[in-house]
């Protein structure tokens, strides 16, 4: 299974146009435009085992660095800020890893 199977290939692209310019990323914004903020549940957790690249049931911070990659290949690493700001804001727990349920709740808030 691959993100375009769950998100349509002309949302991604304009998700990913819209923080090209890097500290433009906010994950809100990019849940919206890629359409992410309006799937299932279940359609969440698929996306996160797809981004979870390890497979260990976690997105860690190395992970979370390449996050705009998984959806394209050519897009950019998000930079030291934005992955800092954006693990926090999911990382409820404060185990510095993002599991299944803190991304569906940050995806859907």
């Amino acid at each position: 299974m691959s993100l375009t199977d769950i998100l349509s290939p002309s949302d991604i692209a304009a998700a990913l146009r819209d923080c090209q310019a890097p500290d433009s990323f906010s994950p809100k914004k990019f849940f919206q435009i890629s359409g992410m903020s309006k799937k299932s549940s279940s359609q969440l957790k698929d996306i996160f085992r797809i981004l979870d690249n390890d497979q260990s049931g976690f997105i860690e911070e190395d992970e979370l660095k390449y996050f705009l990659q998984r959806f394209e290949c050519g897009a950019r690493v998000l930079t030291t800020s934005e992955t800092k700001t954006f693990l926090a804001a999911a990382d409820h727990d404060g185990d510095g890893k993002i599991g299944a349920e803190e991304f569906q709740e940050m995806v859907q808030s």
